[in-house]
């Protein structure tokens, strides 16, 4: 047992049982299980500290991450603490990825979400085949056709997933996107459902804390919110 007393400074751990109640409702009013949609805690920038109670407290064990660095060192410690309560830890990487960071990213996390050109491919299949461990892989898609995004674009999205599959052997569970600031989320959902649907893929990581309800409409099976449990974030030096 964790023999620290989890204190709850941001109060994430109330919020997230309300944004759970939340989520269940709406699924149940699109005619959906709410089963069927699991809640990623974004925790990135926040301390092992600052996401303990959501743990001890809360109940939850998926989180998500943007950078490899942050989460290798921090997820040591709350994977020990959550292992003494008896807690799985579920990690998902919604961030970029660097292609000499791929090593890294498959001892770390369980879930990659981020796949979006052949170098990172190529990097997460060399590793995969020398650990023998197995993440859930998904393709991360441009939906907005942002230049400054990272992601496949939607055209070439459906060549790309086939290169991932037959050249390189990779397992790809789903799919992955961040709609443009500004923008009405849903046509982007739609889009890549109809991308996922085409190719045979059923997990769709889409809807975050502003848009997660439109994503739980559209078919979203995981939503990425941060915000709406730990509160805004601050700039760390």
């Amino acid at each position: 047992m964790d023999e620290r007393e989890p204190v709850d400074i941001l109060g994430a751990a109330p919020r997230l049982r309300q944004l759970r109640e939340a989520v269940a409702r709406r699924a149940r009013d699109c005619g959906r299980v709410p089963d069927e949609i699991g809640l990623i805690a974004v925790s990135k920038t926040f301390t092992a500290d600052e996401v303990w109670p959501t743990i001890a407290l809360g109940g939850q064990t998926v989180f998500g991450e943007n950078r490899v660095q942050e989460a290798t060192a921090k997820w040591r410690d709350l994977r020990g603490r959550a292992s003494g309560l008896g807690k799985r830890i579920e990690l998902h990487l919604i961030g970029p990825l660097q292609s000499n960071k791929a090593r890294e990213a498959v001892e770390t996390f369980d879930v990659i979400q981020t796949i979006d050109r052949e170098k990172i491919a190529a990097a997460l299949a060399a590793e995969i085949a020398r650990t023998g461990k197995t993440p859930r892989l998904f393709v991360e898609v441009n939906t907005g056709a942002e230049p400054q995004k990272a992601g496949i674009l939607p055209e070439d999205a459906d060549r790309f997933l086939k290169l991932c599959r037959e050249t390189h052997s990779l397992a790809i569970d789903g799919l992955m996107c961040v709609p443009p600031i500004g923008e009405l989320a849903s046509p982007h959902f739609a889009l890549l459902g109809e991308i996922a649907r085409r190719n045979g893929l059923i997990e769709l990581s889409m809807g975050m804390s502003a848009d997660w309800p439109l994503a739980v409409q559209l078919g979203a099976t995981f939503i990425r919110v941060g915000s709406a449990i730990f509160g805004a974030r601050t700039p760390r030096a």
